[in-house]
């Protein structure tokens, strides 16, 4: 598959999107930059993708973080780009669009990673603290190879799951040409891996304050003597990655090992507690437990897990990926939110909970919309707001990646 698969380190720019602010009352949206007088900042919701536009037939799996340094208040989106059809491989590109008016309007979208004909995605953009580097980690494989494939180990290396980070010192404006990292980060008896998808986690506190913390997950390989073919969801498990040098070199901290079948680690998101734990949130794939999704907690940067991964006893959703984020509201730490379907079977009620005691309970939460809805990502917007990035239409799930802006105060 080819690889590195930027053209030089400039974007490349699309066709702008139709973009706008939506205000509570379902106004109709509006051209990239039209607002009402007065609409700046105080806009709740607007489409940053839209499927069928800008040359792709779908956009998924979004992701979104705040630039740094001087460049406050503006906000970098991420999404995967599918140019034929909605299946997870084939001809995927990594996408963005930036905004700088706290996600009221946005930029024309532009190509962050094209690999040509074959897939790249599950976008994982952290920011550097201290350097204004916003680091981007993504995975790829050969168009044909499909998930369950890999699972079965029907693809060689090479042509299946591949990691991959690349750097903005322009604050998303102009991104490096990508580093394969797959020999520092995948063991060689691991078939399926993924990023995140969804932001990822920089230490802000304790003895690991600065350290880049990448919720991951993989599929290992049954033993050679079993019956078992991999694609079993047992097989699935967590880890994460570590960056001690800003991004420049990964290696693999803690490994869900546990193969019960009770939890099967999947997509997985963290955030870093007020006593400077991590707390990490995931999808459980079909596991035993009655429950969706399961949580853990590491008290040495994520280089290990104090137990391991247990259900999430009172967070409804179906088997989907969710997002975490410690919320600071007013220069302290706010509750810890929760970014998910809400229907216990169905991709829809997208809701985002709270918890006030570090996740070992939540609320149910305040619903975005009773519509269709699957993946999400959390970013704080100012110290009073944060903002949802998902997937989310009328008729399905993924006719749009829309941004809605969410006040602190709504989420108590």
């Amino acid at each position: 598959m080819p690889s590195p698969f930027m053209r030089g380190t400039v974007l490349v720019g699309l066709a702008a999107l139709l973009s706008g602010c939506v205000n509570s009352t379902g106004a109709a949206e509006r051209s990239a930059g039209e607002r009402s007088a007065g609409e700046t900042g105080d806009c709740e919701s607007s489409v940053v993708f839209r499927s069928g536009t800008g040359g792709y037939h779908t956009f998924r799996i979004p992701a979104v973080v705040a630039a740094p340094g001087d460049t406050a208040g503006t906000l970098i989106a991420f999404a995967e780009a599918r140019r034929n059809a909605q299946a997870d491989s084939g001809d995927v590109d990594v996408v963005t669009r930036r905004s700088t008016d706290g996600g009221c309007t946005w930029s024309p979208m532009e190509v962050v990673a094209d690999a040509g004909p074959d897939t790249v995605g599950n976008p994982v953009p952290v920011v550097v603290p201290g350097t204004g580097r916003l680091v981007l980690l993504t995975c790829g494989n050969a168009a044909t190879a499909t998930e369950e494939a890999i699972l079965r180990g029907d693809h060689p290396q090479a042509a299946g799951r591949r990691v991959y980070v690349q750097h903005s010192d322009t604050a998303g404006r102009t991104w490096s040409s990508p580093t394969e990292i797959t020999d520092q980060v995948k063991r060689q008896d691991w078939r399926w891996y993924a990023t995140g998808p969804g932001h990822g986690l920089v230490l802000t506190q304790g003895p690991h304050a600065g350290r880049l913390v990448i919720p991951a997950n993989h599929s290992t390989a049954p033993p050679a003597d079993s019956s078992a073919t991999g694609t079993e969801p047992r097989y699935y498990g967590g880890h994460s990655l570590l960056s001690d040098d800003g991004g420049t070199s990964w290696r693999i901290g803690y490994v869900d090992a546990t193969l019960d079948g009770r939890v099967n680690v999947n997509e997985t998101t963290a955030a870093q507690l007020p006593d400077g734990r991590v707390y990490f949130n995931a999808r459980d794939q079909h596991g035993t437990a009655p429950v969706t999704r399961a949580h853990a907690y590491s008290s040495d940067g994520g280089q290990s897990l104090d137990a391991p991964f247990a259900p999430t006893e009172d967070v409804i959703a179906p088997i989907i990926e969710g997002s975490v984020l410690q919320a600071q509201q007013g220069g302290q730490a706010g509750p810890l939110l929760l970014s998910a379907p809400a229907d216990p079977k169905a991709r829809s009620h997208m809701t985002v909970r709270s918890s006030t005691d570090d996740g070992l309970s939540w609320t149910t939460g305040l619903r975005l919309t009773t519509h269709p809805a699957a993946y999400s990502d959390l970013v704080q917007v100012d110290q009073n707001t944060v903002g949802v990035l998902y997937e989310t239409g009328r008729s399905t799930a993924y006719e749009t990646i829309t941004f809605t802006r969410l006040p602190l105060d709504r989420l108590r």
